[in-house]
């Protein structure tokens, strides 16, 4: 488990995708999770690892999201009845239980954002400095250089050769400085400014820069993408030398990261499509949309969480999960035994299952007669 653990989070980082880690810290019997046990929840609110059954998991993974979405990490305790234990201690949310097993788990919910993104065009002293001062700071740097393949940006992560890459390197979460004096201004801003950064900025002087503008305006680019260009890039310090130039822009890199942090999660959220109020899962055994905050059947299988619309698919799962999982997601329509309706499939609330094979109603009224007397209808229905 603790492989799976890091190597998911590894996976993670590496692939620039936020999540938060869940670590139990405290836990009162009775309770499956144990001193320890730890998970990672993606935007998606998928979980990896164990912090307990689906007594917590459900509470944990809706926490984990809102945690992903504001940056801020949470305590959190759980109990079966909140409003009467003891009063927690400064700074612990306590939360409910999603069912009733007893006992009480403490558990510390940490967002993990991905490193941001340097990225730093040209060779020339001012972006070799924004190199050195990136990578000084702990950010992702990718040095770009068509002119000399990187030569003396040695202490880039990453170096980009082919300005048309670059829209696949920026996410909400990179800083884009182009410092190529004239080299390529035009030709990467072209690349850079529809990829919408968090900030791009221009080493030129004013009138460069409205050279670079008209010309970027004759392409095609409209007013709102053009607003997004810092120019001239960095803050006023009265810098003169290249490194202190470096030093105006990471200063002005940084002022801009932390007043839009915020933002800038929801905006990576966004583009990468993994929108954390999604909060959705689909039952593997009838195909149902589950909403996993709210869901009381979950089960565990090889470090992931699957969810369930009650206990029948719970327990068909359990009984034979690759059958489950090798098999494609039911969609389509389906009769009702009873009454003869047409159910959809993947919206239908009321299902049985019998002998292996899934039955879908169209109200509560027709389940519950055919719960009663099941034998009856599955002859009538073949």
């Amino acid at each position: 488990m603790y492989d799976e653990f890091f190597s998911k989070a590894h996976q993670l980082l590496n692939e620039g995708i936020p999540f938060a880690t869940a670590v139990v810290v405290r836990a009162e019997r009775p309770t499956s999770g144990k001193p320890g046990d730890k998970a990672i929840i993606t935007p998606g609110g998928v979980m990896h690892g164990w912090i307990g059954g689906s007594c917590a998991q459900p509470t944990v993974i809706k926490e984990a999201l809102q945690a992903i979405q504001e940056g801020e990490p949470r305590l959190i305790r759980l109990s079966t009845q909140p409003e009467t234990t003891e009063p927690a201690r400064p700074g612990v949310i306590e939360l409910p239980m999603t069912c009733y097993s007893g006992g009480v788990l403490e558990i510390y919910i940490e967002p993990q954002l991905p490193l941001p993104r340097l990225l730093v065009i040209g060779n020339l002293p001012v972006a070799r400095a924004l190199v050195q001062l990136g990578r000084a700071m702990s950010y992702r740097v990718i040095a770009v250089d068509p002119d000399n393949d990187g030569a003396g940006l040695e202490q880039a992560d990453e170096v980009v050769t082919d300005l048309t890459d670059l829209a696949a390197k920026i996410t909400a979460f990179t800083y884009v400085v182009v410092a190529s004096h004239g080299r390529y201004d035009e030709l990467a801003l072209e690349q850079v400014l529809p990829a919408k950064a968090a900030y791009v900025g221009l080493v030129a002087s004013k009138a460069r820069a409205g050279a670079v503008l008209d010309y970027l305006t004759g392409q095609g680019l409209c007013a709102t993408v053009l607003s997004r260009l810092k120019y001239p890039a960095g803050l006023d310090i009265q810098a003169r030398r290249g490194d202190e130039i470096a030093l105006s822009i990471m200063a002005e890199i940084v002022q801009t990261r932390r007043n839009a942090e915020g933002l800038n999660v929801a905006a990576l959220l966004e583009s990468l499509e993994l929108a954390a109020e999604s909060g959705q899962a689909t039952d593997p055994v009838c195909g149902m949309t589950v909403q996993m905050a709210e869901a009381t059947q979950a089960s565990h299988y090889h470090g992931t969480t699957y969810y369930f619309c009650c206990a029948g698919c719970k327990a068909s799962f359990e009984a034979q999960p690759e059958a489950y999982l090798d098999r494609p997601t039911p969609s389509g329509q389906a009769l009702d035994p009873i009454c003869g309706m047409t159910v959809d499939i993947a919206t239908a609330k009321y299902m049985s299952e019998q002998a292996g094979q899934l039955y879908y109603f169209c109200a509560a009224g027709c389940k519950a007669a055919f719960d009663q007397e099941p034998a009856a209808y599955i002859v009538k229905a073949t």
